[in-house]
């Protein structure tokens, strides 16, 4: 495993996410996502997807948060069920739910943001 989610921008990035601050988790693995390499880098450009599509959901951009989901998922898709001590396959279907209840029209729907960790 490459990624060290105990220190550094990588926890940070998911203490911000863990409280709802998806900007500030963007920006943090963003300063990793522009150092790494395949396969990491797709890998973490999906979790900022992630973290874009719920800060997008904050502002009321529902097709936004749809568009950034699809395209994690998109990511995601490539990644075995754990990769880099990820839950992926978990993220996964807590994306799905999320995309089906914005397909159908429900704004707030009554589920969890999505687990990174």
């Amino acid at each position: 495993m490459s990624f060290d989610w105990s220190s550094g921008a990588l926890a940070a990035g998911l203490k911000c996410y863990g409280n709802g601050e998806f900007f500030e988790a963007h920006e943090h693995w963003e300063s990793v996502w522009l150092k790494r390499e395949e396969p990491e880098k797709t890998f973490l450009q999906a979790l900022i997807q992630v973290a874009a599509a719920f800060h997008h959901r904050r502002r009321g951009n529902l097709p936004g948060t749809a568009s950034l989901l699809r395209g994690a998922l998109t990511k995601l898709s490539r990644y075995p069920d754990e990769f880099e001590g990820i839950a992926v396959e978990e993220l996964r279907a807590s994306l799905r739910a999320w995309l089906a209840a914005l397909e159908r029209g429900e704004n707030s729907p009554p589920l969890q943001v999505p687990r990174i960790l």
